[in-house]
């Protein structure tokens, strides 16, 4: 099985130039956890929902609310941005990016073919793929 056949297609992305306001809104409503950042049409780097709640301001500062806004209106998801550094080819197959997966410590990967962003490879990905395995068992 290859790469091309479990990954994510229906990709939302933001521009480097974008904000973490832009980012937040978007993990709060799509339910996804990795935005890949672009720098034009090439994959800069990728955002975590988790790279988010950590460099997000606590409510421990006791910062105001509008300088929270104030700092996620106007800092870039590239600061905050894992650089894309390992991507995958869609007709890889699924195994070796469980490899990666497994090795790298990473969960998930861009699926780049040429320089175009093609989809996203996520654990969530390979969970969906051995819960259909295991069902045909």
């Amino acid at each position: 099985m290859l790469v091309r056949d479990i990954m994510t297609t229906d990709l939302t992305t933001l521009g480097e130039d974008e904000t973490m306001l832009d980012a937040n809104l978007i993990f709060a409503r799509a339910g996804i956890h990795h935005i890949p950042i672009m720098n034009g049409k090439h994959v800069g780097g990728l955002v975590k929902d988790k790279d988010l709640k950590h460099y997000s301001p606590s409510i421990p500062s006791r910062i105001s609310v509008g300088e929270y806004n104030r700092l996620m209106e106007s800092t870039p998801p590239s600061k905050i941005m894992t650089r894309a550094s390992q991507t995958i080819e869609p007709g890889k197959t699924v195994r070796e990016v469980a490899q990666i997966f497994n090795e790298r410590r990473v969960g998930c990967l861009p699926e780049v073919e040429g320089s175009e962003l093609k989809g996203i490879g996520t654990t969530t990905d390979m969970v969906k793929l051995l819960l259909q395995m295991l069902k045909e068992i």
